[in-house]
């Protein structure tokens, strides 16, 4: 499916000029407000834009030259007029919503160019479901600009994933009109280690001139990450401290800091602007994942940038890291992320540039939100059936699915056991001495079972672990489809029977979030897109999922968004500990290992 590319600079440029000189009306004349200059980190009162064609052809203090009798007058009132602000790495799916209802929700909140990631469909369906999205994207009324996906399997020998992308698949992908740049280089071993597969990918997205998205999950700053970034990757988001943002910006790169529904990562490293004193351009905001209740209640990139101001950032400084510091980094400075002469006219009314209230919405030229209320369409892309029935078993689990065989004559074992850690993607590499009751290992306490079941070739297998973190109580079970990034579907409960019944659960109604207690069904979120995505409004996807938090919280656990770590525990190229469908995996040293250790 094709569609029409916004109109370019040149293809407008004597409409631009004709209405900057006053030859010509504008079609939209914003007056008097303060104008938010993010190229000179300014905020001018008394100022106006003249719009026409989407774009801007003027900003100063009188535009009156430009207004016809046809020209729509939006008063200002002197708010500030604010760049419509970017999301400059963010995975749509982590909202459980298609790119249409992700951009219904977003763009009350200000949001008007999002830079997208779509691995977690890529695992399920492959380069089909990297242009489905990329397509929907494109049809949307603000700019959603798609990097291909790099790394399906992210690890690969570590897990399997529905489908695999290629170098070729890349290459392709370079072509389309949405494609911005590659995805996250989750695989840093590879790049650090100069894999073929990996690098052949860097070098299509280069030979585009296109930008390589990072994903350096490390703490080690030596030679490993110096062969990270020679290798090509040009930002990183997964930095959690001070010295991680430094040590990024020094080599080159763009330090991307998330604040997410589970990523508090900005509070932590933004001290290297406010307290350090580096320059800000190298710095740049994002969300990384944003659940559905995030966004309906709490907002989006307008959230991110309030929190950078809270901690202590310059507003016109946080501005810029949501604005013009995203446009450079991807090559877009002519087209985004400023309100001056030829740029996308994507602007935002606010009376507060502290607390930034989203009083009006104008993307491409026209009003699109206002009062926290959309007032254009999101068109559907039409799913076809291949992306809505994902969900393959192989054969009804039961409870003998998810035992886990002691050795023989064991009352006690060592398990090793994820952990889970509040708040942040990594996990924890714990181990724990459990009881053996008739043959098989036990949960004991805050320890639980949790079980990893292929669902892409109805191979029927189960990998089954502990975990640990989650506090639940009680005979219950909670399973998904969303499985970080293999998308295989994750389990995790008190009870073998409550996982079964979780499980098939999820397979009956084609993917989704599930959470069981003493044989009842407490919530469930339908995700009948790739097992990832619905279809419905964000507003309706959100209460489903607030639901699921409260019978989360009604089963003992207590953690901020823990939803959002249980959708992380396969996610096999973050440290420490994570399970997959070949097995459990330390991520420090990239090798599975034992479920089960002899005790000393």
């Amino acid at each position: 499916m094709e569609h029409a590319p916004f109109p370019s600079w040149p293809d407008v440029a004597p409409r631009l000029i004709a209405v900057a000189a006053g030859r010509a009306p504008a079609d939209m004349v914003i007056r008097d407000g303060i104008w938010i200059n993010v190229h000179s980190r300014e905020a001018l009162p008394n100022h106006s834009i003249a719009i026409t064609a989407g774009r801007i052809a003027f900003v100063g203090p009188d535009a009156s030259h430009c207004i016809g009798p046809d020209t729509q007058i939006v008063e200002a009132n002197g708010r500030y007029m604010i760049p419509g602000l970017c999301d400059a790495h963010m995975h749509i799916e982590s909202g459980m919503l298609t790119p249409a209802e992700f951009a219904r929700a977003v763009i009350p909140h200000g949001t008007t160019s999002m830079f997208t990631d779509p691995h977690e469909i890529a695992n399920v369906l492959g380069l089909n479901g990297v242009r489905m999205m990329h397509d929907e994207a494109l049809m949307q009324p603000v700019n959603i600009f798609t990097q291909m996906p790099s790394c399906a399997p992210s690890a690969p020998g570590l897990e399997t994933t529905g489908y695999e992308i290629t170098a070729e698949d890349v290459a392709e992908a370079m072509t389309w009109p949405g494609i911005i740049g590659l995805g996250e280089m989750m695989n840093f071993p590879g790049v650090s280690n100069a894999d073929p597969k990996m690098l052949a990918e860097i070098a299509a997205t280069q030979r585009a001139g296109k930008t390589v998205g990072g994903h350096y999950a490390s703490p080690d700053l030596g030679p490993d990450f110096a062969a990270y970034v020679a290798g090509g990757p040009a930002d990183d988001h997964e930095g959690t401290c001070e010295a991680d943002s430094i040590a990024r910006v020094r080599q080159g790169m763009r330090s991307m800091m998330r604040l997410g529904s589970a990523w508090y990562d900005v509070e932590s490293q933004i001290t290297a602007v406010t307290e350090k004193g580096l320059d800000p351009r190298s710095f740049i905001l994002c969300t990384d994942d944003c659940h559905s209740g995030t966004l309906v209640n709490d907002g989006h990139m307008n959230r991110v940038v309030r929190h950078a101001i809270g901690c202590g950032c310059d507003p016109l400084v946080a501005l810029q890291m949501a604005t013009i510091n995203t446009a450079t980094h991807f090559g877009l400075e002519r087209e985004i992320g400023s309100i001056t002469p030829g740029r996308r006219a994507d602007v935002i009314l606010s009376s507060d540039l502290t607390e930034l209230p989203i009083e009006l919405v104008i993307a491409r030229g026209r009003i699109v939100a206002e009062n926290g209320s959309i007032t254009v369409d999101c068109p559907h892309y039409d799913w076809p059936d291949t992306a809505r029935n994902t969900v393959h078993l192989g054969h009804a689990l039961t409870e003998e699915d998810f035992e886990i065989k002691a050795p023989e004559g064991a009352n006690r074992v060592r398990a090793n056991v994820i952990g889970v850690v509040e708040n942040q993607a990594p996990t924890k590499a714990l181990k724990a001495e459990l009881p053996v009751a008739n043959g098989l290992v036990e949960g004991e306490r805050d320890t639980c079972q949790i079980a990893l079941v292929e669902r892409h070739r109805a191979t029927g297998g189960v990998t089954n672990a502990f975990v640990s973190g989650f506090g639940y109580h009680g005979r219950m079970a909670m399973a998904s489809t969303v499985a970080h990034d293999s998308h295989h579907m994750i389990v995790v409960g008190t009870d073998r029977a409550q996982m079964a019944l979780a499980a098939n659960r999820l397979a009956e109604v084609g993917g989704g979030i599930t959470i069981f207690r003493d044989g009842e069904e407490l919530a469930l979120v339908e995700l009948p897109i790739a097992g990832l995505m619905s279809d419905s409004p964000a507003t309706e996807v959100a209460a489903k999922a607030q639901a699921l938090v409260e019978a989360m919280q009604a089963c003992g656990c207590q953690l901020n968004n823990a939803y959002m770590q249980h959708s992380l525990l396969a996610l096999v190229v973050i440290p420490e500990l994570r399970i997959s469908d070949l097995g459990l995996v330390d991520v420090r040293t990239f090798q599975k290992i034992d479920l089960l250790e002899p005790l000393a």
